[in-house]
């Protein structure tokens, strides 16, 4: 086992069967991301990206190859187990924020950890320290319709980190957003993941958004067809203040 691989793709497929049509969504797809890596996954609509994101987080089944996350076959996990695994090791970013309206941006960082059962005062302590981290530590009380676009998925961003995850899944993340929010957001991921060495998997149409990271992964028809490294990356020397944990 290589112990520098945070997910391992082995082969995996995956068809939709809508009773009317088959649909081979992934046609034997590998794929291996290294910890501390940040990885673009780009390709046409329909072309699988979300089904692989889906697929390797757990959060869809596949019907054939294996899926390894730190070494560990999800196959070998139950779905309470997967379910777990999820709430404790990993963190979701998606395009139109899947935030709580009634609750406050704190409240909406914090609910992961109160799920799982993490004493109040301590989940409200990481929640805020998240807050800041993504540099909205004076919104933390306000509600998603009291802020931006991009405050919100700075929000979502929080939320994904509150966990102290060992890998972010984030699905067309700027897909939402005005240019100038979107490279607030593209440069915000880099520098978490510069900083902090966080693992990140982004499904994006996004081009600026995949020359941030360190590596293309292009996808057509359910398969890979080519991978690089962006000649124009991203880089990010300003330092993130703050910590969470």
């Amino acid at each position: 086992m290589n112990e520098q691989l945070i997910v391992e793709a082995q082969g995996i497929r995956k068809t939709y069967d809508t009773g009317k049509v088959r649909v081979n969504a992934l046609g034997g797809v590998d794929l291996a991301l290294e910890r501390g890596e940040m990885v673009a996954i780009m390709g046409p609509s329909g072309c699988g990206k979300t089904t692989l994101l889906n697929c390797l987080s757990g959060l869809d089944a596949i019907d054939e190859g294996e899926v390894l996350i730190e070494g560990v076959p999800l196959s070998a996990m139950s779905d309470r187990e997967r379910t777990d695994y999820r709430a404790r090791r990993m963190g979701f970013v998606f395009q139109f924020y899947n935030l709580m309206p009634v609750l406050s941006a704190v409240e909406n960082v914090e609910l992961p950890l109160l799920v799982a059962r993490v004493p109040t005062s301590e989940a409200r302590r990481r929640a805020l320290d998240a807050l800041g981290l993504v540099g909205l530590a004076e919104r933390a009380g306000h509600v998603p319709d009291e802020l931006s676009g991009g405050e919100r998925q700075r929000v979502t961003i929080a939320r994904s980190l509150v966990n102290d995850p060992a890998i972010v899944w984030a699905d067309e993340p700027t897909g939402d957003l005005d240019s100038e929010n979107a490279e607030e957001i593209v440069e915000l991921m880099r520098r978490l993941n510069l900083e902090r060495g966080l693992t990140f998997l982004i499904v994006t149409h996004d081009i600026a958004v995949g020359n941030a990271t360190d590596r293309i992964v292009r996808m057509l028809d359910g398969r890979v067809v080519e991978e690089h490294r962006p000649e124009h990356r991203l880089e990010v020397p300003h330092v993130l203040a703050g910590h969470v944990g």
